[in-house]
């Protein structure tokens, strides 16, 4: 799998994608899960990340993927549903914790399961990131409290969405909302 994403991605994303493949499993081991399905769903995750908006909807149309109105006017959303029918179809993978969790890495969802996190914190937090705000102390809290750096990771997301004036997809409101409350968090 790792080759043929070298071949398939420019070299940042492939680095991008080799990252969150390590800190998926890294974060798999410390909290108990399988680090090869952890490992699969990092490496895949950007699979579809290279297609164009007109490709993504294109393959969505192919797959019989539901597209939102959000998601017509903001298609790079899509490669997350995309590269999961691409992780199905062309890597093999029949696993549906690792197609759900590559399907729900860009806007998460309320109560994520372990391996959805570990994907959605890894895709954060992995080392080739570019710097972001809190990043140094949203990493160190990842390897401890997995949904307290959600949270943070939730907080950065928005806080930056709002701040370019980005429509913001209501799964991530949701995810926020959720991860809040069951932090007990009131901001």
């Amino acid at each position: 799998m790792k080759d043929s994403m070298k071949m398939l991605l420019k070299e940042s994303r492939y680095l991008h994608s080799v990252g969150v493949m390590e800190v998926s499993y890294d974060l798999a081991l410390i909290n108990g899960y399988d680090t090869e399905k952890a490992s699969i769903a990092g490496i895949l995750h950007d699979c579809a990340r290279t297609l164009a908006d007109e490709e993504l909807r294109k393959e969505c149309e192919k797959y019989h993927l539901p597209v939102s109105a959000l998601e017509e006017r903001l298609r790079f959303l899509l490669h997350g549903k995309v590269g999961a029918a691409y992780a199905k179809d062309k890597f093999g993978v029949e696993d549906e914790d690792i197609l759900n969790a590559i399907i729900y890495h860009t806007t998460g969802r309320p109560a994520m399961t372990l391996i959805d996190k570990i994907l959605f914190t890894a895709d954060y937090i992995e080392p080739y990131r570019k710097q972001l705000p809190r990043i140094d102390e949203i990493r160190r809290i990842a390897y401890t409290d997995l949904d307290l750096a959600m949270f943070m990771i939730l907080e950065n997301i928005l806080e930056y969405l709002k701040s370019t004036g980005t429509e913001i997809d209501s799964l991530t409101i949701e995810t926020y909302e959720y991860y809040k409350n069951i932090l007990q968090i009131y901001c």
